[in-house]
């Protein structure tokens, strides 16, 4: 089993940590995909890719067909754009489980899927914050969780690690430094314990299951930050599209309530369940939720 690390050549938040975790030793080169070059090291293998990372689907799949080898996980390195322009350096499970069957998908996914999320996601958030002070980016930047959005398909846990929000920090070789040194850390390629390994977890089981509140999901990273809980979907207000029946108040009931809400939650709380075995998910709720 391996763990695939993707980066693509057309986005700088993206080449930058990958290039940086290059130049740490113990890298060679792999097999390719296509025309895409890869390097190993030990059970990790980085494959620079020249699309679109929300467009590569079933990266998974592509690689055991191509070279044998069964993917663990998926990591993606990307840029991350923000209207604030804010700089951050975010972490996020993958998912485009509100899409309604029709509905125009403008960064990859397919209508009711939800990624299997990526265990690493808690474990990573609470280790980029300390790599992130120790290399004094904040309160420059941000460290902070996404909620669940775009894709690609996948069929292996998931997860994307961001460099944000504009063209300056995208460039940024320190920003890039922190994200290569979480990746070098985080899998444990300097001789280290790997964080966030679910498979090898002997402390908690508690998974929170983010249902509400923003993009950036506030009061879950709270929790996760103060509880060390590992973390799995985090659905948005604006992910769990609900119509409004026009009945008052004193009618309304769950099953009045229109739009792809529900299954939305049901689809992202299978594939939580599903990444982590045994575990106790805790559904964790804030109540800006989006009526529409």
């Amino acid at each position: 089993m391996v763990i695939l690390l993707v980066a693509t050549t057309s986005d700088p938040a993206s080449i930058g940590p990958a290039s940086a975790l290059l130049a740490m030793p113990g890298w060679h080169t792999g097999p390719s995909l296509q025309d895409a070059v890869s390097f190993v090291n030990k059970e990790v293998r980085l494959i620079k890719l020249d699309n679109f990372l929300v467009k590569e689907d079933y990266l998974d799949k592509r690689w055991k067909e191509a070279t044998g080898e069964l993917v663990d996980e998926i990591i993606f390195l990307s840029k991350h754009v923000a209207s604030s322009n804010r700089p951050a350096l975010t972490v996020h499970p993958i998912g485009t489980p509100q899409i309604r069957e029709g509905e125009v998908l403008f960064a990859g996914g397919k209508p009711g899927w939800a990624a299997l999320p990526n265990p690493r996601i808690g474990p990573w958030l609470r280790l980029l914050r300390t790599i992130a002070e120790s290399h004094k980016l904040t309160p420059e930047f941000e460290v902070t969780l996404e909620a669940t959005h775009h894709g690609p398909l996948t069929n292996s846990p998931t997860m994307f690690v961001e460099i944000g929000s504009t063209e300056e920090y995208w460039r940024r070789q320190d920003a890039a430094q922190a994200i290569a040194l979480l990746v070098w850390r985080g899998l444990g390629l300097g001789g280290g314990i790997a964080e966030g390994d679910w498979g090898r977890n002997g402390g908690s089981n508690k998974i929170l299951f983010g249902i509400g509140g923003g993009h950036y999901a506030p009061r879950h990273m709270d929790i996760v930050i103060k509880d060390g809980v590992w973390v799995g979907h985090l659905l948005s207000g604006y992910s769990l599209l609900m119509e409004d029946p026009g009945q008052s108040k004193t009618q309304l009931n769950t099953e009045a309530v229109h739009g792809t809400w529900r299954e939305a939650i049901i689809v992202a709380f299978e594939a939580t369940k599903s990444a982590f075995p045994g575990g106790e998910i805790l559904a964790h709720l804030d109540h800006k939720f989006v009526i529409q």
